[in-house]
């Protein structure tokens, strides 16, 4: 009986991690948070706000101005509904650059006095992960282009950003599609007995593996064919001439919402400044 409840669990967390699960998670943080608080915000603002908790937190190495940038992030995060698929990995990468230099210095005989360290380190690397999530997340693909380009960010640049956000769904279908091929013309090994999961497990990054060229050649076809579109539809013209750009950037506005967020910003940092200098 617990062998077949532990087989059944084993199935499921396998299920939930399959290709459909990880497209509908990169979708659903790319383009399915366009009614949270953080995506309502103006596209210059947010741009603003996170240059400044991208950059700032490198140059700083107080540890209570480092903590309340992160609780600050921790919580337009929260308010961004990022998927969960992306926090996962995000604290997978914080513990694989910073986590594990704790464990090597107790290995090589350190002691506690490397936790405070390597705390300032975790809190800066974690309060820019966490504010390229925030933003990037409530950003569809035109509004961050439009923001970027009334920085004066050449079009081009703007548009191969925005291009990139586009073309995610056609990676992953692409991607799914090349896999369910492999399969089926495929022979795999039988996954019952543990060196028979082992064999299974690298046979499916040896199929991961010849699939990315067929990924790569069949993503060009599908670019080409975009970009003769937009072409034809003078797209060249209509990138360089300045009534096309000032009527695609009239859409920007910047509301009571933007600026109540950014004084709640500057007084939550000014209130981490201050904390800092008392304590």
């Amino acid at each position: 009986m617990a062998s077949k409840t532990k087989k059944k669990l084993s199935e499921n967390i396998l299920d939930k991690f399959s290709i459909d699960f990880l497209r509908n998670q990169v979708l659903k943080n790319a383009y399915g948070n366009d009614d949270t608080v953080i995506a309502k915000l103006d596209p210059r603002i947010l741009l603003i706000w996170y240059l400044f908790l991208g950059l700032v937190p490198w140059f700083v190495s107080d540890l209570w101005f480092l903590m309340g940038c992160f609780l600050l992030v921790l919580v337009t995060t929260k308010l961004a509904r990022v998927a969960g698929l992306v926090l996962l990995l995000f604290g997978i990468g914080v513990f694989t650059q910073t986590g594990y230099l704790f464990i090597v210095a107790l290995f090589f005989g350190g002691d506690a006095s490397t936790i405070a360290p390597l705390l300032v380190l975790t809190l800066k690397v974690a309060t820019c992960s966490l504010a390229s999530v925030t933003v990037f997340s409530g950003l569809d693909p035109d509004r961050l282009s439009n923001g970027l380009m009334w920085y004066g960010c050449p079009e081009r640049l703007s548009f191969s950003i925005s291009y990139a956000y586009r073309m995610l769904p056609m990676l992953m279908e692409e991607f799914q599609n090349i896999l369910l091929s492999f399969r089926m013309r495929g022979n795999p090994p039988a996954h019952v007995t543990v060196w028979g999961k082992i064999k299974y497990l690298f046979y499916q990054v040896k199929v991961v593996i010849h699939a990315f060229y067929p990924l790569m050649l069949n993503t060009a076809k599908r670019s080409r064919t975009t970009v003769e579109a937009l072409e034809i539809k003078g797209y060249r013209y209509a990138a360089v001439n300045p009534q096309v750009k000032k009527m695609k950037l009239s859409t920007l506005k910047v509301t009571y919402n933007d600026l109540l967020f950014l004084a709640v910003s500057f007084l939550w940092i000014a209130l981490c400044v201050l904390a800092s200098t008392l304590f």
